[in-house]
């Protein structure tokens, strides 16, 4: 039977790789279970914890792992953002979502955020610095709230979900206006209601730039993005949300949790405590 494997946090108990020492900590695609073998000659991609007091071990996994890279590097590289830009981030109390509008707002933009929940909602606007945040489940037209928000358009927008909301986004999007694609959940859901794109013609005559793109992409700037995000959370400019579930039997519901929007924040599952 194949082990599920996902990014995660371990602890080397030995090896003899001179790259990893015993008591090392490491992030990097491991197994879902206690006790992990693996071997060099599978191509690892490893990369060794610097621990710090002042930052909690699992922001590892979310803030300065590759869902904090993924919102940076997106967000940063793709956008391009301008001091005040107009900025819609969808899923955005994600593990991604959560980052990209805190550094829109660190970059002087107003930002909206859209979310599954009236308690989602509440912390884009109260935890989160969101401008403004609404609940897309309670939305009859996806277009008239965008409308409502962005009255003159939409610069940015960071995609995570695709989907009927991409389809009402591409209509307020702005002249130049640039798409971040980083996820497509609505096409993953569990549900069979997803749609498909019928606005793309708008690209054309807006001329927009929608973009693809993946984290490791970008893992030139990754010391960038550590020193920074670092020093943001050091300094109180943004924080991170986590939803932690304990022990490695809960690992399937965490996951199949991420589909239905249960989680608030970055989804972990903690197999073992220190």
């Amino acid at each position: 039977m194949q082990r599920i494997e996902g990014f995660g946090l371990a602890r080397v108990i030995d090896s003899d790789d001179t790259n990893y020492k015993p008591g090392d900590i490491v992030s990097g695609i491991i197994g879902w279970e206690e006790y992990s073998l693996l071997r060099s000659s599978d191509n690892l991609q490893l990369r060794n914890i610097q621990l710090d007091d002042d930052i909690p071990l699992s922001y590892h996994l979310g803030l300065l792992g590759m869902a904090g890279f993924t919102a940076y590097a997106g967000f940063n590289e793709i956008c391009c953002p301008k001091k005040g830009d107009s900025v819609f981030v969808s899923a955005a109390c994600g593990a991604v979502g959560q980052l990209v509008g805190q550094l829109a707002k660190l970059h002087g933009c107003y930002v909206v955020g859209s979310a599954g929940s009236k308690q989602k909602v509440e912390i884009l606007k109260n935890e989160l610095g969101y401008d403004e945040a609404f609940n897309y489940k309670e939305e009859a037209d996806l277009d008239t709230a965008l409308k409502r928000y962005f009255p003159e358009g939409i610069d940015i927008y960071f995609d995570n979900v695709g989907g009927s909301m991409l389809d009402a986004a591409l209509l307020n999007m702005k002249v130049r206006g640039r798409i971040a694609l980083c996820g497509m959940v609505s096409l993953q859901s569990l549900s069979t209601s997803s749609q498909g794109i019928k606005n793309l013609y708008s690209a054309i005559y807006k001329r927009l730039r929608l973009e693809g793109f993946l984290q490791s992409d970008y893992l030139h700037i990754f010391p960038q993005f550590l020193e920074n995000v670092k020093r943001y959370y050091k300094e109180g400019k943004i924080v991170y949300i986590e939803d932690i579930s304990e022990g490695l039997d809960l690992a399937p519901a965490a996951l199949v949790g991420l589909f239905s929007g249960k989680n608030i924040g970055k989804q972990v599952v903690r197999v073992a405590k220190e």
